[in-house]
């Protein structure tokens, strides 16, 4: 089975374009998902001790542990130190389980793949984008989103052109749900013709 890794900066439309590999039939681990999982049940408490009062009927809520990590890299090293570990077991189930149903590529979802060293786990990664302004359009148009935590967001994030030059393949966002589509049938073509790579 071939493991596509799919990542890309905030509001670049990488939620939308997994949901359509999704549609195309390619199993999809969701990380965001997983953390929202993770927070609801055995994160929770290792969270609390480490950062209290970010927990809130024994679930993390992920405004107040935002408002205590956002703005402090110690602190958000910290929270990945425990979140990682967690969310590595959930990936690895999965993919054990899309090689079990037969899939012949699997998509896993991780919005930090490189920041976290996560492409040495796939055999090929596809980075999401679009324009700088429907990126920012997109992303102010959020919930409870501001100027200031918009720029501590992309300030942990690796700038855009740079993953476009680490990647194996890009999905343009730009042009519509259409055009989406064809790229992913031609991503998937060209997948399944690659050699596996991931260490």
């Amino acid at each position: 089975m071939l493991v596509l890794g799919l990542t890309g900066s905030i509001g670049m439309g990488k939620s939308t374009t997994a949901r359509l590999f999704s549609e195309a039939g390619i199993p999809v681990y969701d990380a965001d998902a997983a953390v929202h999982t993770i927070y609801e049940g055995e994160a929770a408490p290792v969270i609390e001790a480490t950062f209290p009062g970010t927990t809130v009927d024994g679930k993390v809520d992920r405004e107040k542990l935002s408002a205590k990590v956002v703005h402090d890299t110690a602190a958000m090293k910290r929270l990945e130190e425990i979140v990682h570990p967690m969310l590595h077991v959930y990936r690895r189930a999965f993919l054990e389980q899309a090689e079990r149903s037969g899939a012949a590529v699997a998509v896993v979802d991780v919005p930090l793949l490189f920041e976290t060293g996560g492409e040495q786990d796939v055999d090929a990664v596809v980075v999401v984008t679009t324009t700088p302004d429907v990126q920012r359009k997109r992303i102010m148009a959020r919930n409870n989103m501001t100027s200031e935590k918009l720029e501590a967001i992309l300030a942990r994030q690796l700038p855009d052109a740079e993953k476009r030059t680490r990647a194996d393949f890009v999905v343009d966002t730009s042009h519509g749900l259409d055009h989406v589509r064809a790229q992913i049938r031609e991503i998937l073509a060209a997948a399944a013709k690659m050699p596996r790579r991931r260490l």
